[in-house]
């Protein structure tokens, strides 16, 4: 009776065991299926029609969306000097490196853009990269196993810049995040960056569980950078509670 019984709970062990891989590998492939339908809509502004213009504050700007490996030169090197004007002084002498880096990562398939055009210049030059006065490098990615929109880059030149611009361009990204089920929108800013630490603060991001301060403060104060979320769901809340 005794090996009957234990053979018995052996066999419910088992079943038990199966089934929770079995419900982990289905959740694994919801996620991935999650982050490979994000990733293929071509023009998320779609979704969001009124978030193609902002005339505010004496602005009046167009934005569009496209990909990182349809990036035309001049628009690439566009990028890259925005990139650098803005952000060299905050990486110091790291910045070289950090560079080539971001460099590579501008151009990578799965990099998503929204582009912020001079509305009157872009209508009459539609071409003319020059009228770029900003952008938003953003994909969708898989961070402590939940599905997620990281911002990789929110660029703006220094005219356009503490117009209510940077608000409206992170509240676009949280509707596009939403619409597409992901579980937070995550980010990576600069410690010595603290324009850009206060402005994520008021719109109520925290530092992130994954971040190197939290997930080993003896090393993460070592660290020149700190990891932004902001989580909608229940599930990616309780990590990063």
């Amino acid at each position: 009776m005794e090996s009957e019984a234990s053979s018995s709970n052996d066999h419910s062990k088992e079943d038990r065991s199966r089934a929770k891989r079995r419900k982990i590998l289905e959740k694994k492939k919801a996620i991935d299926e999650l982050i490979k339908s994000a990733s293929v809509v071509k023009d998320h502004l779609a979704s969001f029609l009124p978030f193609r213009h902002f005339n505010r504050n004496g602005l009046s700007l167009y934005l569009e969306s496209g990909n990182g490996d349809k990036l035309s030169a001049s628009l690439k090197r566009k990028l890259q000097n925005l990139l650098k004007a803005n952000m060299e002084r905050h990486y110091g002498p790291d910045w070289a490196s950090e560079e080539k880096v971001k460099q590579r990562e501008m151009v990578a398939p799965e990099a998503r853009y929204i582009f912020v055009y001079e509305a009157q210049a872009k209508a009459q030059t539609p071409s003319n990269e020059s009228m770029l006065v900003g952008f938003v490098h953003y994909r969708f990615t898989l961070e402590e196993e939940m599905p997620v929109l990281y911002v990789y880059e929110i660029q703006l030149e220094s005219r356009v810049q503490e117009k209510g611009l940077g608000k409206f361009l992170m509240q676009l990204l949280e509707l596009i995040a939403l619409k597409n089920c992901m579980s937070a929108v995550v980010l990576t800013v600069q410690k010595a960056n603290v324009d850009a630490m206060n402005f994520y603060s008021k719109l109520r991001y925290t530092i992130s569980s994954i971040s190197p301060s939290r997930a080993d403060p003896l090393m993460g104060n070592q660290k020149s950078y700190e990891i932004l979320c902001k989580a909608f769901d229940d599930e990616a809340k309780a990590k990063d509670g």
